[in-house]
C-alpha cells in the first residue's frame, strides 16, 4: 500500500493520462478514482483512502497560496494547469463534507483532427468562412473543447490571420502554426471575462473563441464580431440546435425578438450540437453529432422566427451536410460502431429513432 504522504497529483494524472480517463477524482474517505470511457472506477495502483489531510496536502501542490487563500474564501475554484508535455489539466477544487476535494479533467496537449475524431466532414468546411458565428452544444464532458480545438486547427494551419481565445481557464494550447494565436485566460490574462470581451474587437482578431455564451453580453459581443467581419466560435450548455435557437432567444426581452431573429440570420453559419456515446465494444466513445448549417433556407426560416422547421430541414438537408442525432446515431447503430440499446438511450426523438430502427 502506498504512503499517501508520498503521492504527487501530476503522477495520479499521469497514470490516469496513460489510462486514457477523462476526469481524475481526489476526496477524503476514497482512494483516487478516474472516469474511464464514462465508468468511475479507482486508479491502477496500490493507492490507499485518502484522509482529510492527504487531500488537502495532494490538491495544494498545484496551488499558489494567493490561490489557497481564494479557496478558503470562496470554497470552489477554477485553474488549469500543464502535466510534462503530454496534457494539460482543467480542474475544479470544491468543499464536500467540510474537506478538499477536486475533479480534474485531463486534456491532451495533442490537438485531434477532425478525422482523428471521426468527426463528419462538413465541420472542416464551415470553418472557410471568414465571418459569422459557429456554436458547439452540447453537455458538460460532451467534447465540445476537443471539437473545437480540431476546427480551430483547421484554421491555425491554413490560414495567416489573428486568433483570439478567451477562456475560464485556458484550456487547449494552440501553438503558431500559420496563424497567430493569443490565448487569455480570465483571472491570469484579464481581470474578468467581461473586460476580455470589451477589448477583444481591438485587438486586431480575425478568429475569435469565446469559451461560453454566459449571458446577453456575452451574445451580443459575438453577433457584433460575427456581423464585422469576425469568425467567431462559441459554445452553449444545450442538446440540440432547436434549443440553442430556443436559448439564444430567451436571453433577451421579447419585444427585441424579431431584430434578434434578423441578427442571427445574419451571423449564424452552423450549430453542431454533440453527445458522446459509448461504443459498442467497450473501447472508449464516439461523437455523435446533430448539425445545422444556414443554407439559404435555414436562413430564412431563422430570420422568421421558425425554429420548429429546423429539424424537418436538418432531416432534409444531406447535401449541406446537414443531420439530425438521431440519423447520427442511426448510422452508427447500423454500423456496429454502438448497440441499438444505446442509441435509443441517446436519441433525440426516441419513438422516431425506434421507427429508424425497425426500418
Amino acid at each position: 500500500m502506498r504512503d499517501a504522504a508520498s503521492i504527487k497529483i501530476h503522477e495520479l494524472i499521469e497514470i490516469g493520462y496513460h489510462e486514457r480517463a477523462s476526469d481524475l477524482f481526489l476526496k477524503a474517505g476514497a482512494p483516487p478514482m478516474m472516469r474511464q470511457h464514462s465508468i468511475v472506477k479507482p486508479l491502477p495502483g496500490d493507492f490507499p483512502v485518502l484522509t482529510a489531510a492527504d487531500a488537502r496536502a495532494i490538491i495544494s501542490q498545484v496551488m499558489s497560496p494567493k490561490q489557497i487563500e481564494k479557496f478558503e474564501n470562496h470554497m470552489e475554484m477554477d485553474l488549469a494547469f500543464q502535466v510534462g508535455d503530454f496534457c494539460r489539466v482543467r480542474a475544479n477544487m470544491y468543499m464536500q463534507r467540510t474537506t478538499w476535494a477536486t475533479v480534474c479533467r485531463i486534456i491532451p496537449l495533442k490537438i485531434m483532427t477532425i478525422s482523428d475524431l471521426g468527426l463528419p466532414p462538413v465541420l472542416g468546411e464551415v470553418v472557410k468562412h471568414r465571418q459569422g458565428l459557429i456554436l458547439v452544444t452540447g453537455p458538460t464532458g460532451s467534447g465540445k473543447t476537443t471539437t473545437l480545438a480540431a476546427m480551430l486547427d483547421v484554421i491555425n494551419e491554413s490560414r495567416p490571420c489573428h486568433i483570439v481565445t478567451i477562456e475560464d481557464p485556458l484550456e487547449i494550447a494552440h501553438p503558431d502554426k500559420k496563424a497567430y494565436v493569443s490565448q487569455r485566460e480570465v483571472h491570469i490574462d484579464t481581470e474578468s471575462f467581461e473586460n476580455s470581451l470589451r477589448a477583444v474587437l481591438r485587438e486586431a482578431p480575425d478568429v475569435i473563441l469565446v469559451g461560453e455564451m454566459r449571458d446577453v453580453q456575452t451574445m451580443n459581443v459575438a453577433l457584433q464580431a460575427g456581423e464585422t467581419g469576425h469568425l467567431v466560435f462559441s459554445t452553449v450548455h444545450t442538446a440540440s440546435a432547436y434549443e440553442t435557437m430556443d436559448r439564444i432567444i430567451n436571453m433577451f426581452p421579447p419585444h427585441e425578438k424579431p431584430f434578434l431573429c434578423q441578427r442571427l440570420a445574419g451571423s449564424l453559419r452552423a450549430i453542431i450540437a454533440q453527445k458522446l456515446v459509448p461504443r459498442a465494444d467497450g473501447q472508449g466513445r464516439v461523437a455523435a453529432n446533430e448539425i445545422l448549417v444556414c443554407s439559404p433556407t435555414v436562413t430564412k426560416a431563422i430570420e422568421d422566427g421558425q425554429f420548429s422547421d429546423l429539424y424537418q430541414l436538418m432531416t432534409e438537408g444531406e447535401h449541406w451536410g446537414m443531420q439530425t442525432m438521431n440519423q447520427s446515431l442511426l448510422r452508427y447503430a447500423k454500423a456496429g460502431i454502438i448497440t441499438e440499446q444505446t442509441a435509443m438511450q441517446y436519441a433525440g426523438i426516441a419513438s422516431e429513432l425506434r421507427q429508424m430502427l425497425r426500418r
